[in-house]
């Protein structure tokens, strides 16, 4: 099933907020849609880039990048940062997350992007084996919030 990106926008904003990840997984993507717009509103300089994430019509996620940032260590990590990536729990071990990475990995590299950047929480059931799989690596850093920081090579 293809995978798009999508602004949020009047026709699909209540949708987008109700997305919810499984109540076990909120620690690793920092709750809900909500909070990430949030997020987005409370650090501007981040240049937070945001996408609802669809399958075919399906709303099935929402994505949000620092795009093309200066990179300020350990606040603002980048040039290109996978700031979240929620998958509703409806749709979630189907793929998308993976296809959606993929794509803004082929967005980031046609914008000049040699390097894709994210962080995760640690602790049982972490998403690390998600990341690897992708080809992140780790590189030995941490954020402000001692987050564990991975880079995609592009």
């Amino acid at each position: 099933m293809p995978v798009s990106l999508r602004k949020i926008d009047d026709t699909n904003r209540t949708a987008v907020l109700a997305l919810r990840v499984a109540p076990e997984q909120e620690q690793f993507v920092g709750g809900t849609v909500h909070n990430a717009l949030a997020d987005a509103q409370a650090y501007p300089h981040a240049n937070p880039w945001f996408r609802a994430i669809y399958a075919e019509d399906v709303l099935v996620g929402f994505v949000m990048l620092s795009w093309n940032v200066v990179p300020d260590p350990p606040v603002i990590i980048g040039p290109w940062f996978l700031w979240k990536l929620l998958i509703d729990t409806r749709y979630q071990r189907k793929g998308y997350g993976q296809t959606a990475v993929r794509l803004i990995a082929d967005i980031v590299r046609a914008e000049g992007g040699t390097e894709l950047f994210t962080s995760y929480v640690e602790g049982e059931g972490e998403p690390w084996p998600f990341y690897q799989r992708l080809g992140f690596r780790k590189n030995g850093e941490r954020d402000n919030n001692n987050e564990q920081i991975l880079v995609l090579k592009l």
